[in-house]
């Protein structure tokens, strides 16, 4: 098995001009994959603060009191698309800020396989506010999504944040550390 160095970045907000950060926010988040190499994403439709956008992100949020990042990404896979997984490795931390919001995210990456699919338990706000649903797609899908989603700012920032670590998690499946 090959060794897994994990992926550290810090990006900056190149999108809204930065006047303070006002508080930090520790994320879960994973790229998952099933037998087929095929990738689960999630869609949202925003319009917000941020603005009017289609995007693709990868499933995950916020790691709550008393909860391990490694249990948060169960639960918010669970939550988003009903996923049952397994945890294959730890892909890395991306550091982002959200200028517009202040904030300043610790966003804790897993490479997980999926073991089945069931219901998904989304909150009303995601429901009502993003719209949220799932997507399936080939790793070349996937980069091409993200590449077509870059045309708004909040888009920009999360293609920024998401193909490093995708092309990461590619690597390591290719190496078969995620067999």
């Amino acid at each position: 098995m090959t060794e897994n160095k994990e992926l550290m970045t810090e990006l900056r907000d190149t999108e809204w001009e930065f006047e303070y950060t006002d508080h930090d926010r520790l994320i879960a988040r994973a790229i998952i994959f099933d037998d087929k190499r095929s990738f689960y994403f999630v869609r949202a439709e925003r319009d917000d603060d941020f603005g009017k956008a289609v995007l693709i992100e990868t499933s995950g949020g916020g790691v709550e009191e008393n909860e391990t990042s490694e249990t948060a990404i169960i639960r918010e896979l669970r939550e988003e698309l009903g996923a049952e997984v397994d945890i294959i490795c730890k892909i890395g931390v991306v550091s982002d800020y959200y200028n517009l919001i202040h904030r300043h995210n610790i966003n804790n990456y897993f490479l997980c396989k999926v073991k089945s699919f069931g219901e998904n338990h989304l909150t009303e706000q995601e429901k009502k506010d993003f719209h949220l649903s799932t997507l399936k797609l080939s790793f070349d899908e996937a980069v091409r999504e993200y590449k077509n989603r870059s045309c708004t700012k909040i888009g920009r920032l999360i293609a920024a944040r998401e193909l490093p670590v995708l092309m990461r998690a590619k690597e390591l499946i290719d190496n078969k550390i995620a067999k």
